[in-house]
């Protein structure tokens, strides 16, 4: 991988995608971000921490009111906001659901967010909707169709969407591309940027017997406009072999962090969420994890070792 100029990339991420999509976000702060949770929403609000944005999860506020609107409403009017789906079934078999895309674009026509993503997935299959964002094959039937998606997405929605690559725990025999070549291709057909899950590289990779940082040479990472980090789960599968699970229970792995390490040496300062979705601790303790990124993005240039990956220049 080779190092950007910083102003090249920026402008390739804050590009609109296609003619006719706007390019109405601004982006995000090249800073770190954490979720916002209900349990830190007074405090955020009395504290004003420094931090750079903050991600909610569209589905949690596909309502017309409440107290959730209620503080993110509070919150928009100091921070920036990056506006995560999980329930648009993109690799799903299905067309999309315009009832869910036109929520989506009330929930962004009010909140105005520098940015949006969404999963190479799918969690739906006619009335069945799954509470799990389930792999695809890795084949041209699936590319086109998932393309398809993402335009219709970005047509409805007017602005460039993210896509972030998934962490998987099966492969399909019918699959005749790489995961890296899929993305590739999806991302040159639709223009839309890329959500690096970094913690999803370590996972997938790992369950998989294969390379992370071989992984990120094969992405076009000029086209990163944000990056995931969280925590992993350890377990075993059936053959006695690791199996990690993409929980965001827990605080990032030190072998997370080396891979981290390792894209901000390339990249420079990016945006980055810290995800902490299932037994979320006090802010401070996100906070400091946020920091750590900075120090980081900060640092890009210092050789240093973390974990099992190098994460120097």
């Amino acid at each position: 991988m080779s190092s950007t100029p910083e102003s090249q990339r920026r402008a390739a991420i804050d590009s609109p995608a296609k003619a006719g999509v706007s390019g109405r976000a601004a982006g995000l702060p090249w800073r770190a971000g954490i979720g916002l949770k209900p349990q830190h929403f007074r405090e955020v609000l009395e504290t004003r921490p420094d931090i750079g944005f903050f991600e909610v999860h569209a589905e949690n506020y596909m309502v017309d009111g409440g107290p959730f609107h209620h503080f993110l409403t509070r919150v928009r009017e100091h921070y920036a906001l990056s506006l995560h789906g999980v329930g648009l079934s993109i690799g799903g078999a299905d067309p999309l659901d315009e009832s869910h895309l036109d929520r989506l674009a009330a929930l962004i026509e009010r909140y105005q967010p520098a940015s949006f993503s969404e999963h190479l997935a799918w969690s739906s299959h006619g009335d069945i909707f799954y509470n799990d964002l389930l792999p695809v094959p890795y084949e041209r039937q699936t590319l086109a169709r998932v393309c398809e998606h993402i335009d219709r997405v970005q047509e409805r929605l007017g602005l460039r969407m993210l896509l972030e690559n998934p962490s998987t725990y099966l492969e399909f025999e019918a699959s005749t591309m790489s995961e890296t070549a899929f993305l590739r291709e999806v991302l040159e057909r639709t223009g839309c940027g890329l959500l690096l899950d970094v913690n999803n590289v370590h996972v997938s990779c790992t369950n998989h017997g294969r390379d992370a940082l071989a992984y990120l040479r094969d992405l076009p990472l000029t086209k990163v406009g944000e990056v995931h980090l969280a925590g992993f789960a350890r377990d075993q599968d059936a053959a006695g072999a690791p199996l990690l699970i993409d929980s965001h229970g827990s605080p990032v792995d030190e072998a997370v962090w080396g891979l981290y390490a390792h894209v901000v040496a390339q990249l420079g300062p990016v945006p980055t969420l810290l995800e902490r979705d299932n037994d979320v601790p006090a802010l401070q303790v996100l906070l400091a994890e946020a920091g750590r990124a900075e120090s980081l993005m900060s640092a890009r240039a210092e050789p240093r070792r973390c974990g099992v990956y190098w994460g120097g220049a």
